[in-house]
């Protein structure tokens, strides 16, 4: 839980393909100030950045265009075929994404801005979830999330359920979350749901603490 006064961080999170970016699209409509997690993590990687400068001495010159930035397909083909690689990545840019999250929680609260969404899809993993007050997961059937990645991403069956399987059980968000949306029907739904939560949280963030910026 974040321990600064009067602000409240709702963290959401998510199986890949489940709809997540729907939902964070509602809640930034609805006033809500967001902190993207992915990308933050575009940014830490910058030509020239220190964490780029660490992941090139994990993973080797492979892993950077000719122009010196990082080439994103290769390190997502290397990561995402080997649980330990995938932690050796993870390993080496979260500290460097978390301290660009405290730093924007820090700087939303000192222009008064005091509802904040944190939509990171690792938000577990990256022990984000610790400067939450509560956690919202979107979930949706394997097969819907399966067709929806492969357009996303103009990858094959095979890449796609390759992250699937990288990922959290739908379990385990079921468990860890405070509130968890379905999409296993139309995005509308998702988004008419999404309106009524976000709502929920504006009221009750005014109720506890006045109107908020």
């Amino acid at each position: 839980m974040n321990t600064l006064d009067g602000v409240m961080v709702i963290g959401l999170t998510g199986q890949t393909g489940a709809g997540k970016s729907t939902v964070s699209k509602v809640f930034v409509q609805n006033g809500f100030r967001l902190i993207d997690a992915d990308a933050i993590s575009r940014h830490v990687v910058a030509r020239g950045s220190h964490c780029l400068a660490d992941l090139q001495e994990c993973f080797t010159d492979r892993i950077l265009t000719p122009d010196g930035e990082l080439d994103r397909q290769v390190m997502a083909s290397i990561a995402f075929s080997d649980h330990h690689k995938l932690e050796m990545l993870n390993t080496i840019m979260y500290p460097y994404i978390m301290g660009e999250i405290l730093r924007m929680i820090h700087r939303f609260s000192q222009q008064n801005h005091k509802l904040i969404l944190l939509d990171a899809p690792t938000l577990f993993e990256s022990r984000a979830d610790d400067f939450c007050d509560l956690i919202i997961s979107v979930v949706a059937k394997p097969e819907l999330r399966m067709q929806r990645i492969m357009e996303r991403d103009h990858i094959s069956m095979a890449a796609a359920k390759q992250r699937m399987e990288m990922q959290l059980t739908e379990e385990f968000f079921r468990l860890h979350s405070d509130t968890v949306l379905e999409n296993n029907a139309s995005f509308s739904e998702l988004r008419d749901a999404a309106q009524e939560l976000s709502a929920k949280l504006i009221c009750y963030y005014e109720t506890e603490y006045g109107a908020f910026v």
